[in-house]
């Protein structure tokens, strides 16, 4: 790794590498070296309060790529060249600042040739306050610290801004979290988790083929219709629908009232009555000799459940007999002017009136456990757990936002360590950074907004953000990409891209409607799915670029094998528009057609594959059009693609064989008649 000299600020510029990337820097923005290049930004103030805004300086004249929360749950990818474009709730900023190179050869001749180095902001926790980065329309590049509980106040915030830079972004992103790991001690880089076992088999989720109305005969009947099909998933969500709730504000056979969903309660840790008694649909009398019969007829090596960090969407029922050894109490989530500021969400609007069972922290374990070992016991593998951000709307009173996911987290963690193998936790909704830096053991997270199959414009969206938010996730957990269909007019470009993603492979599909020739496709004849060695995220020469709304750029998303590389090309224009931003408004009524070209240099770290016998070149091999090239490192070739088509190219280095011709051919001749 290279040491860089440290950012530091001068004559009020912000300084890094002999640039300058903020002016007008305040004068009460501290900046704190740190190790390897690296420092923390901060600021002071004269008063003492839960939220501080501090202008860091101007940026201007560069081009970045952000990620931020366009709602409380999720994160996408934002793009420009100034601070006005930066929006509320960033959380990951990248700069892309071009330098002349220093010509060091006096003999050399012609003008100097331009170098690229990366600055990256990591807006991070310190103490009980949680940052983000904003942007206002005079280009001031912001951040807000803010702990989510009028008592706890501060006048000062040190370290809430990681700034670094480097000349390959992917480690730079790499070591300033490894950094931020050792350094703040509340999180831990993805190499130092335990991976799930789930993730190399493939998978069947009940959400998108049932909704809540999930029940044992279906699920039954799922299963039966894979197996007939030959292409049997090993392991099953069984998501929302199998617990024991109450809405207290839906009266049977009366209209529901839009909202009034998301108040429904938990009232046991045990499952509803679609799950008992289970004879007559069956053939089981109870939850546990249903989880036994489903892993032995078809197979199954993990089943999950699902639930809510508060238990249900709207907590629990403090009222329950079940529920009040954990005293819980009813209270109403608080958003910060960040949640509003972008996109307003139904769930926490709706909870606002209606309130949430938050449970005791000091009790939050115990029901983790309890809930956790009943599960356990009737033969459930692990959990997904959803609607997680909405913890940090209920931090007044309880030590605030950050204090709060953190006993929240640390409890959750130690009850799946303790009742389920294999680190068997899946988070969901759960992209604020309250959350992420609170990672110990956690090692699988959703990495976008659902898979939404009736929503034809939001395909594009989903490809695109998973990758850019891989940038920052997929350093600290295996991302998620989430269930598709198998049938559906955009199988084949969400399988593709789960096929590179480095992820679990899992659908949804309801009972007998399945493409199984692209499951086949995916998943090998024993269920297991050849997973890439890393998160999938988009090539260097896309990072900066829109592959959404541009009209111009296709997505290009790298990966390793083990002993090759692989870039998936996804035409995501023209077929959708990225939240807050202006719809496109004479979208295609015939499918975008965009060229673009991939190369063996997309694929970073390829050299450390290529193996000691590599000869320079590669062979480049197109999956769909079944093309065959020779290139090397920095050639390319062209690929083009109409709206919501996609290729892969398989990237092998050219290896210089040790044995003998003679010999070799003899080999050949000795296979035939295997």
């Amino acid at each position: 790794m290279t040491i860089t000299a440290a950012p530091c600020v001068n004559d009020g510029c912000l300084m890094v590498r002999g640039k300058v990337v903020l002016t007008h820097v305040p004068t009460n923005i501290i900046l704190s070296p740190g190790i390897s290049g690296a420092a923390f930004l901060g600021s002071t103030s004269p008063i003492s309060t839960s939220r501080h805004v501090f202008t860091l300086g101007i940026l201007e004249g560069y081009k970045h790529l952000c990620l931020y929360r366009f709602k409380i749950w999720w994160m996408i990818p934002g793009y420009g060249k100034s601070g006005s474009e930066i929006p509320l709730e960033t959380q990951l900023l990248l700069l892309e600042i071009k330098e002349e190179s220093i010509v060091e050869d006096d003999d050399s001749s012609g003008p100097p040739t331009p170098t690229t180095f990366y600055v990256l902001f990591l807006p991070v926790l310190d103490g009980d306050f949680r940052t983000s980065l904003q942007g206002t329309p005079a280009n001031e590049l912001q951040f807000c610290a803010e702990s989510g509980d009028a008592n706890v106040q501060n006048s000062q915030i040190l370290e809430p801004v990681f700034i670094s830079s480097g000349d390959n972004p992917f480690e730079l992103i790499k070591n300033s979290i490894k950094i931020l790991e050792k350094h703040k001690g509340t999180f831990r880089h993805i190499e130092n988790k335990k991976i799930p076992a789930h993730l190399d088999w493939f998978g069947w989720c009940t959400w998108d083929a049932f909704y809540t109305e999930v029940n044992p005969q279906d699920i039954k009947e799922g299963l039966q219709s894979f197996s007939d099909g030959g292409c049997s998933p090993r392991y099953l969500i069984i998501d929302d629908g199998w617990q024991d709730t109450v809405n207290e504000f839906h009266k049977e056979g009366e209209p529901l009232i839009e909202g009034t969903q998301f108040a429904t309660r938990l009232v046991d840790i045990k499952e509803n009555s679609k799950f008992k008694s289970l004879e007559s649909e069956a053939g089981c009398n109870n939850l546990h000799e249903f989880i036994s019969m489903i892993k032995g007829k078809y197979g199954l090596k993990y089943v999950y459940v699902w639930h809510a960090l508060t238990g249900y969407w709207g907590g629990v029922l403090p009222s329950s007999e079940t529920m009040k050894k954990y005293n819980p109490k009813i209270v109403y989530p608080i958003q910060s002017p960040g949640n509003i500021g972008n996109l307003r969400d139904i769930i926490p609007d709706s909870l606002e009136k209606y309130g949430v069972g938050i449970i005791d922290p000091q009790k939050i374990f115990d029901f983790y456990n309890d809930l956790h070992s009943y599960l356990s016991s009737n033969g459930i593998d692990g959990v997904k757990v959803d609607a997680q951000n909405l913890i940090e709307t209920l931090g007044s009173g309880f030590g605030g936002r950050v204090s709060l996911t953190r006993r929240y987290q640390q409890a959750l963690e130690q009850s799946t360590s303790r009742n389920f193998k294999d680190n068997n936790l899946i988070c969901c909704m759960s992209h604020n950074s309250d959350s992420i830096y609170s990672w110990k053991t956690s090692a699988v997270a959703r990495a976008s907004e659902d898979f939404m199959p009736r929503e034809p414009t939001f395909q594009t969206l989903h490809i695109a953000s998973v990758a850019f938010n891989s940038l920052l996730l997929g350093e600290i957990v295996v991302p998620d990409w989430d269930m598709f269909h198998s049938k559906h007019d955009t199988a084949e470009f969400h399988g593709i891209a789960r096929a590179i993603g480095g992820c679990a492979v899992y659908v949804s599909d309801k009972p007998g409607n399945h493409d199984f020739e692209i499951l086949r496709k995916l998943v090998l004849p024993d269920g297991s799915v050849l997973r890439a060695k890393h998160a999938g995220r988009p090539t260097r020469d896309c990072l900066f670029r829109d592959p959404v709304m541009d009209g111009k750029s296709l997505l290009k998303i790298w990966n390793l094998n083990k002993l090759s590389g692989v870039v998936g090309v996804f035409n995501c224009q023209g077929a959708g528009s990225w939240p807050l931003k202006q719809t496109i408004k004479d979208m295609p009524s015939t499918p975008l057609v965009i060229s673009g070209n991939v190369s063996p240099c997309d694929v970073e770290f390829i050299e450390d594959v290529a193996g000691e016998n590599w000869n320079g070149d590669f062979a480049v091999y197109a999956f769909n059009s079944g093309s065959l090239s020779r290139l090397p490192m920095n050639g390319n070739i062209k690929v083009t693609l109409a709206t919501l088509k996609c290729e892969t190219f398989t990237i092998s280095p050219i290896r210089v064989s040790k044995i003998h011709p003679p010999l070799f051919f003899f080999f050949l001749k000795y296979l035939t008649y295997l």
